[in-house]
């Protein structure tokens, strides 16, 4: 091909719930206003159509994984997640996806980054974003990835080969604790709150103090400008109050709308971008939701009262999507040391250049 555009090596993956663009850091520019300015410009934003990028003009879909070799002791990747705004240009690193990580292990094995074993390969990794590690276990028959199996999970048609992913520090990792306002529940513009920090700082409200039931659609959620303008309102003040300085420009922090249950869970909730409803939940806030039902005080263990006992944990968070299954460890009875285990699904979609 002969042309004046620049190329530069990309993989497209469906990751969890999730699709994104995933990149070696080496292919990228090391200026980091130069390399976010790429990134908006690969991905088509600003635009909300994304017509002059590959971005999939929704948040789910509009991701970007930045991986390279660690030089840490015991860890293989190291994986940085970029945020691209769709109608505006900002490219935000200050968050983490659980739901993009997924597919980091397969692609430092597709890109020769790690060395692969027959039958499985584990995968160490270091979330540059939160300081979390996470241990992924990828399925690799006769040194080749399996993409395809009989693994389904909520918010994804069909099924394919299961990773397992269990995650270790992943307690304040952008506050500096699991309870970053100090309170178990706060106040902000007249809403009972509560603030965690556990994977993804997180922001809970009760559905009927936002005057919803917590079952409608994502679309009928994002049909309701009053009811965003009031979660701006409150995500500003959290943020502030968390540490976090202002909200604004910002994805960090989420923001949940929590409910009793109806389908045999345990718990149920309506995830937000923010600026958009989720169609199931991003993996970070599920240990969010799922730690969150063992601390006393909290709204989360008001509609979900677990009683606290060191050793593993399941909790059935109910979705637009359906059922999900978030694992929790308490290896000690300190809140803080809570370490995370799920299990995703990932698929290769296009492996090539992409131009600009």
């Amino acid at each position: 091909m002969m042309n004046d555009l620049k190329r530069i090596s990309c993989i497209l993956y469906r990751s969890g719930t999730s699709k994104g663009a995933y990149f070696l850091d080496n292919d990228l520019p090391k200026d980091k206003e130069e390399r976010h300015n790429l990134i908006l410009k690969i991905m088509g934003s600003p635009d909300i159509r994304q017509i002059d990028g590959i971005g999939g003009a929704t948040t789910v879909t509009t991701k970007v994984a930045i991986i390279s070799v660690s030089k840490r002791e015991g860890i293989d990747l190291e994986y940085k997640f970029i945020q691209p705004s769709i109608d505006e240009a900002i490219a935000d690193d200050k968050p983490t996806c659980g739901n993009i990580l997924t597919a980091v292990g397969a692609f430092g094995i597709e890109r020769g980054l790690v060395s692969v074993e027959d039958g499985e390969t584990i995968v160490n990794v270091y979330d540059v974003n939160t300081g979390a590690t996470i241990t992924q276990v990828i399925q690799t028959p006769n040194r080749t990835v399996q993409y395809h199996g009989d693994f389904e999970i909520a918010g994804v048609p069909g099924t394919a080969s299961p990773i397992k992913m269990f995650f270790k520090n992943i307690s304040g990792g952008k506050t500096g604790d699991y309870l970053p306002t100090g309170n178990t529940y706060d106040i902000f513009d007249g809403i009972k709150a509560t603030c965690l920090d556990i994977s993804m700082p997180v922001v809970f409200v009760k559905a009927k103090d936002m005057g919803l039931t917590g079952y409608e659609t994502p679309n009928e959620l994002d049909a309701k400008k009053e009811l965003f303008e009031k979660i701006e309102l409150i995500r500003e003040q959290a943020s502030q109050k968390m540490g976090l300085g202002s909200a604004k420009g910002n994805v960090i922090p989420k923001f949940a709308i929590i409910s009793e249950a109806k389908n045999n869970g345990d718990i149920n909730i309506r995830y937000f971008t923010p600026t958009t409803a989720h169609p199931a939940l991003a993996v970070s806030a599920g240990f969010c939701v799922a730690a969150g039902s063992f601390i006393k005080g909290t709204i989360l263990h008001e509609i979900n009262s677990k009683e606290f006992e060191l050793g593993e944990h399941i909790v059935k968070i109910e979705t637009p999507s359906g059922t999900i299954d978030v694992g929790v460890n308490f290896p000690t009875t300190d809140i803080k040391d809570v370490e995370g285990k799920t299990t995703r699904t990932a698929r290769l979609l296009m492996a090539g250049e992409v131009f600009v």
